[in-house]
């Protein structure tokens, strides 16, 4: 037992990745500080919130606090555990999918109809629909790993199932979402090794089916049409991406200082979700958009990082897992600053670990326990432990 541990180099390796632990935690600080600056105004004029100025930081601490505990509890489970709950997991988020959509069930906001109440909290389903589907995909291209090239038997399936799975949250609508587990159920497809016609032929199809979900629906098609000009009508379709770009410009390369924001006073919508890096923007200028994008660059490197040590121990569903983990926040992360930035025309997603929301910081911190954990077996796996 002693010779097993007599290299030094090993004996003090530690147990468990401490820089994506850090990493993730300065995010989700940055965040919490941020959800406060950026919620206050809003929660002082608002009677839903009976004028309490720290409404939404203490809501959010709440869910910070129960997503360490729930990412504990989630850390000590074994991955294979994981493995063989996929499908079952898939399938309990497509039920809750399905009972978000029945009235008196699924709860409305903004015209959207994505929560289910649980009297103590709304959750919303997509968020975690994103972690099963990185499970499910993982699970599936090993189940099938000798028809992953056949378009009939490998990728037909999983395909009519990420449809089935899209038409459910584009009734909600929830485009954004839809957006982000397709892009994990077809890297991981790839990655898991499907065939180059296959994927030639996605790569010419996707595009068109976009574009095609975008003109079926006016309300998108008039969000892409206030992405092109948004000056065009700045109280109207553009009134967000412009105020977004007010704010960007406002902070030029230092900002304004933490609580200097103006266009969280109410002029910017969703300032404290989906348009919270904009208010950074304003407030850390852009030195602090390029810190925030480095330790999102960091921890989805990181995730890629860990599922090739997953390679090396032949872990091969740890690996895919951690790679779609990765997809997930490096994917959402990207089309939310494409967003707030002007790139990308306004999508209703999240910034990770960062924006206001129960169910998404639970459902991120969960995923961070789970590579934590795969981490955590790959060091063991080195050891021979």
């Amino acid at each position: 037992m002693i010779d097993k541990f007599s290299n030094k180099s090993t004996i003090d390796k530690p147990s468990f990745d401490q820089g994506l632990f850090w990493v993730s935690l300065i995010l989700i600080a940055i965040g919490l500080i941020m959800v406060y600056s950026s919620s206050i105004s809003f929660a002082e004029s608002s009677k839903l919130t009976k004028h309490q100025n720290y409404f939404f930081l203490l809501r959010q601490s709440i869910y910070i606090s129960l997503g360490f505990v729930v990412g504990f509890i989630i850390f000590q489970i074994p991955i294979r555990w994981w493995q063989k709950m996929s499908p079952y997991l898939f399938m309990a988020g497509m039920v809750s999918l399905i009972l978000v959509l029945i009235p008196g069930i699924g709860h409305v906001v903004n015209g959207s109809r994505r929560w289910i109440s649980l009297f103590v909290f709304n959750m919303q389903p997509s968020e975690f629909m994103k972690l099963f589907t990185a499970m499910y995909a993982s699970d599936y291209v090993l189940r099938k790993s000798k028809e992953i090239g056949s378009f009939l038997k490998g990728f037909l399936p999983m395909a009519a199932v990420i449809m089935l799975l899209g038409a459910l949250l584009l009734l909600e609508p929830d485009f954004g979402a839809f957006a982000v587990i397709l892009v994990i159920a077809m890297c991981t497809l790839i990655l898991g090794g499907i065939d180059k016609k296959i994927l030639m032929g996605l790569s010419i199809v996707a595009p068109i089916g976009m574009a095609a979900l975008i003109y079926s629906s006016d309300y998108r098609y008039q969000r892409l049409i206030g992405f092109f000009n948004p000056w065009a009508d700045p109280y109207g379709k553009g009134y967000q991406l412009s105020h977004a770009l007010i704010a960007f410009g406002r902070g030029e390369f230092f900002g304004v200082g933490l609580g200097g924001s103006v266009e969280k006073l109410l002029y910017l919508p969703e300032a404290h979700t989906d348009f919270i890096l904009a208010v950074l923007a304003e407030e850390f200028g852009f030195f602090g958009v390029l810190i925030v994008i480095g330790l999102f660059s960091w921890l989805v490197i990181r995730a890629f990082g860990i599922a090739k040590e997953a390679i090396i121990n032949e872990s091969y569903y740890s690996a895919l897992l951690s790679q779609g983990i990765g997809i997930w926040f490096g994917t959402q992360g990207i089309i939310n600053m494409g967003v707030n930035m002007g790139l990308l025309p306004t999508k209703g997603l999240t910034l990770p670990l960062l924006s206001y929301g129960g169910s998404g910081i639970l459902a991120n911190m969960i995923a961070l326990a789970i590579l934590l954990r795969i981490d955590w077996e790959n060091r063991r796996g080195l050891r021979g432990i």
